[in-house]
């Protein structure tokens, strides 16, 4: 019987499928695990030589093979002791080891499966016979090294990653898809661009931004500011490090003390670290005088830097950093605002999402209720907040999605997942609710009785961290930035140097108008000048010839046209400003 499409097990099954075929190719490889991911599976292998690219085009043709010979896929239960004893006489010591794992919790009956000649530990499930996957959806992508475990301090591996699709047609829209992401790598465009570098004596996940990278990073951290103004926040900023004492009471540090970084003193013995995120300080600066219910709510917003010691192996380009910053907001409100200030901050995110040119989905975050040990609370406490988010999303009508274990250790969230121009997912703003944080700190405003009472704590952000938020713009637009947001506005090239003082004037009169402009007065011919300010992705080309300088005109030409407009430079300077004000 054919098997519906079902990702995951085709996934996990192609996997299996390339051990075999790794057995049938170095019959001595220690198996790690194989598991499947979001586009397809890897596996990992302990192997007799290092895998070079040629291996995986054999590799992938004794996988055909292994496919059209149509093995079952036979599963059988066997004790624990007779798995041991069967992967230590086959000399699978990394088999053996994770049957040990699985002693120590208990586990009595394990699982595994016989595919052709290949015997693996796994609980399933997967296609009924090796028949079912379609070989020509399938294609292995690359090999890297993995530490056993994920754990850098043991034997390193080699992990084979491969991608699985239900048609050819699928496996190519995804190759080409994958194929646009290398072009756009913000890694890559951001050095083209000039916009950050990276320096081995500063540090990885350290970058530095250049004065355009630094431009690109303040208007989006000016766009999130104004979008809070306009609902209410006010900036604030926090020192980047605290001592001890405030994340033991916030819960950050029992839970996350591993991953902040440790600052030490020549002057005291206080534990202090650098702060990974602005909320416990922000408790302070409202605990700082006492409140009336009629100061509430109170909304404050922070862009001061954050601090995270990320591993090494996990950072990567812009989206993953030591050292960044929030458009983070935090509203201290009574029960009865709750609903009005999500609905406003939702509102501003639509907006943000818009003017960016991003599609989106509303994640609802929730407690694991399996878990409940990992969250700060009672069970009283998240039901009132998890129904209360729950609520805020059926009245406004918003789609959404739930996931149990996404929500913060002290509050359900509502997670924005935006979706860029390559179809990709990524987890931008969120807005989040706290019972917990004000508890804990023991903040309190004055109610209408004249009795204390506790607020309650929103976290959000719009679209997260700002410089995150670049390297994923940076692949959204190709580097092609809407002409608000690009680091350089417009380029003005003189057509020789007789009309060099002309394009000085011209880019005066632009920059004494708000407008961020360069000239290109090198001693290279005009064809290639123009061609390194397209090469820059500049949106507004100027060209300045005699003409032009006799009727006090420009010749513009907007990137991505060959087509040239003359227009009077006041003209040219009045479209600019509209364009840059509606964000368009």
């Amino acid at each position: 019987m054919k098997t519906k499409f079902d990702p995951e097990i085709i996934r996990h099954s192609a996997a299996h499928v390339l051990a075999a075929a790794v057995l049938e190719m170095f019959p001595e490889t220690k198996f790690g695990m194989g598991p499947a991911t979001e586009d397809g599976f890897f596996y990992d292998f302990e192997l007799p030589r290092t895998l070079i690219p040629e291996d995986l085009p054999l590799l992938e043709e004794k996988m055909k093979n292994i496919i059209a010979t149509n093995h079952p896929f036979e599963r059988e239960e066997i004790s624990l002791a007779n798995a041991r004893e069967h992967f230590q006489r086959l000399g699978q010591h990394l088999k053996v080891e994770i049957i040990d794992d699985l002693a120590k919790e208990g586990k009595e009956i394990v699982s595994v499966y016989k595919t052709g000649p290949f015997v693996d530990l796994c609980v399933g499930p997967h296609v009924e016979s090796t028949g079912e996957l379609k070989a020509e959806g399938i294609k292995l992508m690359r090999a890297s090294g993995a530490y056993w475990k994920s754990d850098e301090n043991r034997q390193q591996l080699q992990r084979i990653y491969g991608v699985a699709f239900e048609t050819k047609n699928q496996l190519e829209k995804y190759l080409h898809l994958r194929e646009e992401a290398e072009k756009r790598d913000h890694k890559k465009l951001g050095k083209e661009l000039g916009l950050f570098v990276f320096s081995k004596l500063v540090g990885p996940g350290l970058p530095l931004y250049t004065p355009k990278g630094a431009t690109v990073r303040r208007e989006i951290q000016d766009y999130s500011n104004q979008l809070r103004q306009g609902i209410g926040y006010q900036e604030v900023h926090t020192p980047q490090i605290n001592k001890a004492e405030l994340f033991k009471i916030s819960g950050h540090y029992d839970l996350y003390k591993d991953d902040m970084f440790r600052v030490s003193s020549n002057y005291t013995e206080e534990e202090y670290f650098m702060k990974p995120m602005n909320c416990p300080q922000h408790t302070q600066l409202y605990a700082a005088e006492m409140r009336s219910y009629r100061d509430l709510p109170v909304r404050i917003a922070d862009f001061a830097n954050l601090h995270r010691d990320e591993k090494p192996g996990q950072l990567g380009g812009l989206t993953r950093l030591r050292s960044f910053s929030q458009d983070d907001g935090h509203c201290f409100c009574r029960e009865d605002q709750i609903e009005q200030e999500f609905e406003a901050i939702l509102g501003c995110i639509k907006e943000a999402m818009a003017t960016y040119g991003m599609k989106y989905h509303i994640r609802l975050s929730l407690r694991d209720e399996a878990k409940k040990d990992q969250y700060l609370g009672s069970d009283v406490v998240w039901e009132k907040s998890q129904s209360l988010l729950k609520k805020i999303l059926e009245h406004r009508k918003i789609k959404h999605v739930r996931a149990e274990g996404e929500a913060a250790f002290y509050g359900p969230k509502m997670d924005l997942i935006a979706e860029d121009s390559l179809g990709r997912e990524w987890q931008l703003s969120t807005i989040q609710l706290d019972f917990n944080m004000p508890v804990r700190f023991g903040l309190e405003y004055i109610d209408e009785a004249g009795k204390k009472q506790v607020p309650v704590m929103i976290h959000s952000a719009i679209v997260g961290s700002p410089e995150r938020f670049m390297g994923v713009l940076i692949e959204h637009y190709a580097g092609n930035f809407p002409l608000w947001l690009s680091p350089m506005q417009v380029a003005v090239i003189p057509v020789s140097d007789k009309f060099s003082d002309y394009a000085a004037t011209v880019k005066k009169e632009l920059a004494s108008n708000g407008i961020r402009v360069e000239t290109n007065e090198k001693s290279e011919s005009l064809g290639k000048r123009i061609s390194e300010t397209i090469e820059q992705r500049i949106p507004y080309l100027v060209v300045v010839g005699e003409k032009e300088v006799a009727d006090r005109l420009v010749a513009v030409r907007t990137r991505g046209s060959r087509e040239q407009e003359t227009l009077p430079l006041s003209t040219f300077i009045e479209k600019i400003q509209n364009e840059i004000s509606k964000k368009s």
